[in-house]
């Protein structure tokens, strides 16, 4: 199913259309309330990091996930579990180039493969929201460019769930420009959760040299698709326009063909996310160039050494 983020998702300004959708956003909050509280919790004989967020989409998840893995897999059977969606298959190769990644129709059901093939650590991409998992650590994604939206729970905005369950996370994670409007946020969460630890992470390319003397045309459909145009110009490379499509959308070779005729009228290459390119039908991928990035963490050490102690 094609999915485009309302624009008033994210404006700040009061907003007639959030208004009239408070009635079926306060449903959504009555039914995390219930589900926090009478749902029973299961208990797993393994370590459980769970990577999500409240904001829908787009907020690092996956590159914090594939950071993860390579820490604790050092010196730990470390698997990721992913709940199988379909739209998510690419999420899943992504992950599946360097580590190992359960994807079974639930996630109970990939808990209990991971204990069956004795894992010390498994890290799930996503399941803030799964209530019946016990997480010994839970890590919340935002991303600096959107941060909470307008504050509205679906579907009068963009979160799953109120900000105030910040107060059951252990940590934030914020992907992006620390800025004023970032502080200001880090103080609004600090307020709600003053024991919950902050850090923040930047994408930082692996194959620059590739595509720094290049100019392109950007295409992607991810979450945030913003997030790409502004890793771009902080990277530099030259691009001239992005074609947006919807969150984990399916490419077609029409599709394909008209960016491709189009990069070509405007005298330039094609370039998109690696989410994007491993979406892509192998024998389309021809011409077409990805970004390939990783997440690091600022203040590392501090990080790691803060989730072992809770681990």
């Amino acid at each position: 199913m094609k999915f485009y983020k309302p624009k008033f998702w994210d404006k700040r300004n009061f907003n007639l259309i959030s208004l009239l959708l408070l009635p079926l956003s306060l449903i959504v909050i009555i039914k995390n309330y219930y589900e926090n509280s009478k749902i029973k919790k299961n208990y797993y004989d393994l370590r459980t990091i769970c990577v999500g967020n409240i904001y829908i989409g787009g907020t690092g998840k996956t590159p914090l996930v594939n950071n993860l893995a390579n820490h604790f897999k050092r010196k730990f059977k470390t698997f990721i579990i992913k709940k199988n969606y379909t739209s998510h298959q690419d999420e899943k190769k992504l992950l599946e180039l360097n580590h190992k990644v359960i994807f079974e129709k639930t996630r109970e059901l990939s808990l209990l493969k991971a204990e069956q093939e004795k894992a010390k650590i498994v890290i799930f991409d996503d399941g803030l929201q799964e209530k019946t998992i016990n997480y010994d650590l839970k890590i919340v994604c935002f991303n600096s460019l959107k941060l909470e939206g307008n504050g509205f729970v679906i579907p009068a905005g963009p979160l799953r769930e109120r900000l105030n369950s910040i107060k059951n996370y252990d940590v934030v994670l914020i992907n992006g420009n620390i800025n004023k409007k970032t502080k200001n946020f880090i103080n609004k969460i600090k307020n709600i959760n003053p024991n919950i630890k902050v850090f923040s992470g930047k994408y930082v390319p692996k194959n620059y040299l590739k595509l720094k003397k290049k100019k392109f045309m950007a295409f992607s459909g991810i979450g945030n698709p913003h997030t790409f145009t502004e890793t771009l110009k902080d990277m530099k490379i030259k691009f001239i326009s992005h074609e947006i499509f919807p969150d984990h959308y399916n490419y077609k070779e029409s599709d394909l063909q008209k960016l491709k005729q189009l990069a070509k009228q405007k005298g330039c290459k094609l370039l998109t996310t690696e989410k994007d390119y491993l979406r892509i039908n192998k024998s389309y991928r021809k011409n077409i160039n990805f970004l390939k990035v990783e997440l690091s963490i600022e203040h590392e050490k501090k990080f790691y050494k803060y989730l072992n102690e809770k681990l």
